[in-house]
């Protein structure tokens, strides 16, 4: 390991974990085979657990939207995913089809995109029915061709891994699917278990990083960026040197003009730089920040005193083609933004893919 990675260790080596003050199981959860897998990891954790008397979540609401924020966060339910998770969507530009071993997220970002787009108070669901879900894959498989999937759009699946094992069984999976790819992302940087799994090339693990005063002032109970990449370099490290060996990628989002823009990324990319410095299968996805009237409502429900530029008269309208309503910046900030990531990233990674602007 160069002495350039070493210096990103500046935290403790031990990975972020998040332990959930509740457990709950849904009577269905509990009759499954994964379900109990995940019942004998949390109890392995001497984490509290309750089984629901019946398939429906209660007690989940406090006094306002900040209380039940609270509460949600602090709550992992084992449930069983229903008949509408195995009717896939696509997800472009990042993948053909995505599917969910969970949904809501652990870590606490006061620009989570996830905010409106869940039903209900944030709870963070984690599906006891995962072999079914996987088996239904195959239906959505294009003979010859290779099919993508991503399966972090509604969860950080690395985040919650010590209490499922649900990411390493996916992995696992697509390693037996030779026309089928799996795609997923963290902000957490526990790793060490996914190292030796067979996934014969077939998963792309990204890490999502930021300029240092977004990632310290907005992404509340995540691993430091410094860990995810340190966390990145030992998935993709060849075998012989005690790495996975995985194709990976970085996530550069939400891309923010904030002060000093450029020479703070200039400092991220200069520390990627540290922890990447080996040839691998590298890519890039940049996205810049944007947010929905009803994203804006939850967030400001949810962080009422978040410095997150949440201003709509700084921003240009984009709608979709069912009339919905998002905030971005104008246009002469994208082609600057994108410019100058493009440029830095050519530059220092020659071999890298950036797959998407957006």
């Amino acid at each position: 390991m160069s002495s350039g990675s070493t210096s990103l260790q500046n935290a403790s080596d031990a990975p972020r974990l998040w332990l959930p003050e509740r457990v709950l199981f849904t009577p269905s959860a509990l009759e499954l085979p994964w379900g109990q897998q995940i019942l004998s990891r949390v109890e392995a954790l001497n984490l509290p657990v309750e089984t629901l008397p019946r398939d429906r979540l209660t007690g989940l609401r406090g006094e306002d939207d900040r209380e039940t924020y609270a509460i949600a966060k602090r709550t992992l339910a084992v449930v069983v995913a229903p008949p509408s998770h195995f009717k896939l969507s696509p997800i472009p530009p990042s993948a053909d089809w995505q599917f969910h071993l969970a949904e809501g997220c652990p870590a606490h970002c006061q620009y989570c995109y996830l905010a409106g787009s869940l039903q209900g108070p944030p709870v963070i669901r984690a599906y006891a029915n995962l072999p079914q879900i996987l088996e239904n894959l195959a239906a959505y498989e294009r003979p010859g061709q290779i099919t993508s999937y991503e399966v972090s759009c509604y969860t950080d699946p690395l985040g919650i891994e010590h209490l499922t094992g649900s990411l390493a069984e996916c992995i696992r999976y697509f390693g037996t699917r030779p026309d089928a790819h799996l795609r997923w992302v963290s902000k957490f940087d526990g790793v060490d278990r996914l190292l030796d799994l067979p996934h014969n090339g077939r998963t792309r693990c990204r890490m999502s990083v930021n300029a240092a005063p977004i990632a310290q002032k907005l992404e509340g109970g995540t691993a430091f960026v410094a860990k995810r990449l340190q966390a990145l370099r030992q998935l993709a490290l060849p075998r012989s040197q005690g790495g996975g060996g995985y194709p990976i990628g970085l996530v550069i989002a939400p891309i923010m003009p904030i002060d000093d823009w450029q020479i703070h990324y200039s400092q991220l990319f200069d520390a990627i730089e540290a922890a990447i410095d080996f040839d691998c299968d590298f890519t890039f996805e940049l996205i810049s920040h944007r947010f929905t009237p009803g994203s804006k409502d939850a967030l400001l429900s949810w962080y009422p005193n978040t410095t997150l530029d949440l201003d709509e008269s700084t921003r240009s309208v984009k709608r979709n083609k069912f009339g919905g309503t998002k905030y971005v910046y104008a246009t002469e900030t994208m082609k600057t933004l994108r410019r100058f990531f493009e440029q830095e990233i050519a530059r220092r990674f020659p071999q890298a893919r950036v797959l998407y602007w957006t």
